[in-house]
């Protein structure tokens, strides 16, 4: 958890609580069971008496300033993957433990600037949810991002695809049957009436509201 760099014991434990949430898991035996947090006990009643956490037996839960701090640390983390494994093209593995350090280092102000640098992505590389930020709300933009839909790019333009949002599976599925799944490079023919691209020499026609679930990175 890189604790010989930073002296933020408190972030960890709240962020490790936050994606123990997301998996369906809440107790404390099982948090202080990850050999990373084997000896953190003590720290454990330290945040709770800081009114970060409530320990209700067995099982710990999030209040609403240990939320919001456990919320910022997560977002920054994952906003941080994205820039690495994106904007640099570092593998998955190199850009978590990077996003490890500079989670905490990251101002709001510096995450919602990369935020919409990189279009502001849903997920991390690895899928899981980011938090939104007030800058995903935003109506003007200053920053170019540098991964967009699909349906904003101009006609011509060739891009590689970062991450598809539908949630629909079978959506997802079928357009992975056409080759359109991260990391294939399309190239955009047209945007109306609907959208088509090229693939792989293979023209296909799309939705406009299914091309906004594509999210692309521009090819020079």
């Amino acid at each position: 958890m890189h604790r010989e760099f930073l002296a933020q014991p408190a972030d960890e434990l709240l962020e490790s609580i936050w994606r123990r949430r997301e998996a369906g898991e809440d107790g404390l035996a099982g948090l202080l069971a990850l050999p990373e947090h084997r000896d953190d006990a003590v720290l454990v009643q330290e945040i709770a008496s800081q009114g970060l956490v409530r320990i209700d037996g067995d099982r710990l839960h999030l209040m609403p300033a240990g939320e919001a701090r456990a919320r910022s640390v997560v977002r920054c983390h994952r906003l941080a993957e994205r820039l690495l494994h994106d904007a640099l093209g570092l593998p998955a593995e190199q850009a978590e433990e990077t996003a490890c350090l500079m989670e905490h280092v990251l101002s709001p102000a510096v995450a919602d600037a990369v935020c919409s640098f990189l279009g502001h992505p849903p997920t991390s590389p690895g899928g899981r949810e980011i938090p939104a930020g007030d800058c995903c709300a935003a109506r003007h933009r200053t920053a170019q991002p540098l991964v967009r839909s699909l349906e904003d790019l101009e006609p011509g333009a060739a891009a590689r695809i970062v991450f598809v949002t539908a949630r629909d599976a079978s959506s997802v599925n079928r357009l992975g049957n056409y080759g359109v799944v991260p990391g294939s490079v399309v190239r955009l023919r047209q945007k109306r009436p609907s959208c088509v691209l090229e693939i792989e020499g293979t023209s296909l026609a799309l939705d406009p509201d299914v091309a906004r679930t594509i999210f692309v990175r521009r090819e020079a």
